[in-house]
């Protein structure tokens, strides 16, 4: 099977295989949830673009994360419907994986690098006619709330995506785990690599949050039950890995078994290297940060007048752009926004430690802000909660119900890769309002920023690294994070609010020249260092070939 169309480049030479429980290819690929998708997208286009010998290995979901649409009260409804793909090869590969005590048939499909020029990119199933109903509904929903389900998901990953990369005798070097959910492949390599010295020679590994929620822990009982060591005993695992805790970490496992790791901001590599200190004989953890690819994220016209120095024709194309967003917004919510009023836009996933409310926290200071008739401005927000994140929906929610009040205030659904591109295109202030050391990394900013929209932003994450106040971007300097939530978010608020109304706002109507100063400033630094052809170009220098 010819995996790749293209000549691969000497210096990209070592193959790779690059497990991610989501991809975001394309829009019409529904095997993303967020930001570790997008990512994983644009490290597949990426290594496509700099001809790596690079495969991607997930998961075919067949009900995706799930379709986010409107109750009558316009409330958030979530729907699952099946997706069908015409687009992707069958391979004819079928491998068994032992899952709970019963082998499951897991299916492989091949999504070929030039169907949208990324990576080839390997997609397994288990929803096929050879298994029972139980199993095929291993790979029906992304995330599955259901533990043993999610287990068993990341065996189909891990195990599964091993043996089908073996049954298609693709030789693989470096098993890059994307997150910990791919585990399981270090335990079906022990059976050619029984020497764990010798197995991280093969494997590394990219850990993306310091969120709790984000590093999965199971009980190492129902691990081992569940097939998760790949037949392994959980007392075989804990002697070989020297880890005794009853609560597995996948993290910890992952760090025990890798050669090297990264964390994906610098900011981000000192919050891992503190969180995972006691880890005894853990690996490295490097920092590279994250980045996106830019041939898929900017609109290419506004690229070229910036870079032949065509003001008026970028002033131009951005004010066409705001109108393609504000279309979808009349669609949406029958509200009709102006291309000639600042409009901002806070949009990513929907997370507590995000804060998407933090615009609103002193509903009269909004209210005042939004009816400003001198100085206008008009506000979006989108963005996916995890379907049972109860705290998170009602916080979507609050703010649909909130916008109501308000003309020129907006909160989109189906926030995936085409309305994410629209905002990204349509914005002038991209905001961004975490917690600090809590981004990890964050990259939506910077995809706005190659659009010509300001990044306006906690000083975290990749943000630190790009920041020059004023300058290419906005900064909010974050609050003492020993203080207590409460305290941090209302001096994160403050700091917010007194740059937006003081500074940012008077700034975009009052000196256009200086604003266009910091768009293209913010463009040139973006392109300069968070175009993904660099960061997969660190990934090959700082782990696959180190």
């Amino acid at each position: 099977m010819q995996l790749f169309p293209y000549p691969i480049a000497d210096k990209y030479s070592k193959s790779v295989a690059y497990f991610s429980m989501e991809f975001a290819i394309d829009q019409s690929l529904k095997t993303y949830s967020g930001g570790l998708g997008f990512l994983a997208g644009s490290h597949m286009r990426s290594a496509n673009d700099s001809r790596q010998k690079t495969i991607g290995v997930g998961m075919l979901w067949s009900y995706g994360y799930y379709d986010q649409s409107r109750h009558e009260d316009n409330t958030l409804k979530i729907d699952y419907r099946r997706k069908f793909y015409y687009f992707i090869q069958e391979t004819g590969i079928k491998v068994e994986v032992m899952i709970n005590g019963q082998p499951v048939t897991v299916k492989a499909y091949l999504l070929p690098a030039d169907t949208f020029d990324s990576a080839p990119v390997i997609l397994l199933t288990t929803d096929c006619f050879e298994n029972d109903h139980l199993s095929r509904t291993i790979s029906h929903k992304l995330y599955d709330a259901n533990e043993e389900t999610r287990i068993a998901q990341e065996i189909v990953l891990g195990v599964g995506g091993v043996k089908v990369l073996e049954a298609m005798g693709v030789p693989i070097d470096i098993y890059h785990m994307n997150e910990g959910h791919a585990l399981p492949l270090v335990f079906e390599l022990m059976k050619k690599y029984p020497d764990l010295s010798m197995l991280k020679e093969h494997v590394v590994f990219t850990t993306h949050t310091p969120e709790m929620a984000g590093n999965e822990e199971h009980n190492v009982h129902l691990l081992a039950r569940m097939g998760f060591f790949a037949g392994l005993s959980a007392e075989e695992v804990q002697h070989k890995l020297g880890y005794y805790d009853e609560h597995f970490s996948l993290t910890v496992g992952a760090l025990k078994t890798s050669k090297r790791a990264n964390a994906v901001s610098k900011i981000h590599e000192g919050v891992a290297n503190e969180m995972w200190k006691d880890v005894p004989n853990r690996c490295e953890i490097i920092s590279i940060t994250n980045a996106q690819n830019m041939r898929y994220w900017a609109d290419k016209q506004l690229m070229s007048w910036m870079q032949e120095h065509e003001d008026y024709q970028l002033v131009g194309r951005k004010k066409h752009l705001k109108y393609k967003l504000f279309e979808e917004v009349a669609d949406q919510t029958g509200k009709l926004f102006d291309p000639d009023v600042l409009t901002i836009v806070w949009a990513r996933r929907f997370a507590e430690y995000k804060r998407p409310w933090l615009l609103i926290q002193d509903m009269e200071r909004f209210r005042a802000l939004v009816t400003n008739q001198d100085r206008p401005v008009q506000i979006i927000w989108a963005g996916k909660p995890y379907p049972l994140d109860y705290r998170a929906v009602q916080m979507f929610n609050d703010l649909v119900l909130m916008s109501k009040e308000f003309k020129n205030v907006a909160v989109l659904t189906g926030y995936e890769l085409r309305l994410s591109k629209l905002l990204k295109q349509g914005s002038d202030l991209w905001l961004n309002t975490p917690r600090w050391g809590r981004e990890a990394s964050g990259t939506s900013g910077m995809t706005a920023g190659i659009n010509a929209s300001v990044h306006f932003s906690i000083d975290d994450g990749w943000h630190a690294e790009f920041e020059k106040d004023g300058i290419n971007s906005f900064t909010i300097p974050h609050a003492d994070p020993s203080l207590p939530n409460e305290e941090i978010d209302r001096r994160d608020y403050l700091t917010m609010m007194d740059k937006l109304e003081k500074t940012i706002i008077p700034l975009y109507y009052q000196n256009e020249k200086k604003w266009l100063s910091i768009v293209k400033n913010g463009m040139n630094d973006i392109l300069a260092y968070f175009d993904s052809s660099r960061m997969v170009d660190e990934y090959y220098e700082k782990l696959y070939t180190y």
